[in-house]
């Protein structure tokens, strides 16, 4: 089953279980992918639609930040249930050392020299760990790497 199927089947089985939080982000994920497909006239393979996933948990990510800042606690808890069904899709994570050795051997296949490679690396590495690591950790292991 495809990650669309999936997200359809989903969305009933919330819709039945009167699953509110589930349902509605669930419809906020279908919608922003079929926005992308329509503005871009396309059909999305499960790369691209894992990309469109991985955007949804990092606008947020980037929310949670903003209400914890303001001490919404109501939100914050909302969010964080969203932030678990929206990992729910995504292939786990990689860890720190993992993606280091990625990156490691990125520099080496892309013969990186140093900061001025960075685009040349970070493009490479995105394209090898779609949806399973954040562009901001990616980024901060790459300046290190190219220091």
């Amino acid at each position: 089953m495809d990650l669309k199927e999936q997200l359809m089947n989903d969305l009933k089985d919330a819709m039945k279980e009167k699953n509110v939080v589930k349902k509605n982000t669930v419809t906020m994920i279908r919608a922003a992918i079929l926005q992308y497909e329509k503005d871009n006239l396309t059909q999305l393979d499960e790369n691209g639609i894992i990309d469109i996933i991985s955007k949804e948990l990092k606008r947020r990510k980037d929310a949670m930040a903003e209400f914890e800042k303001s001490g919404r606690q109501d939100l914050i808890e909302e969010l964080e249930k969203e932030i678990q069904i929206v990992k729910a899709y995504l292939p786990e994570e990689l860890s720190v050392e993992e993606l280091t050795q990625i990156i490691k051997d990125t520099i080496v296949e892309v013969d990186a020299k140093d900061i001025k490679d960075m685009g040349k690396v970070m493009k490479a590495v995105k394209e090898k760990t779609t949806g399973r690591a954040d562009g901001r950790t990616i980024n901060e292991i790459v300046k290190k790497e190219l220091a």
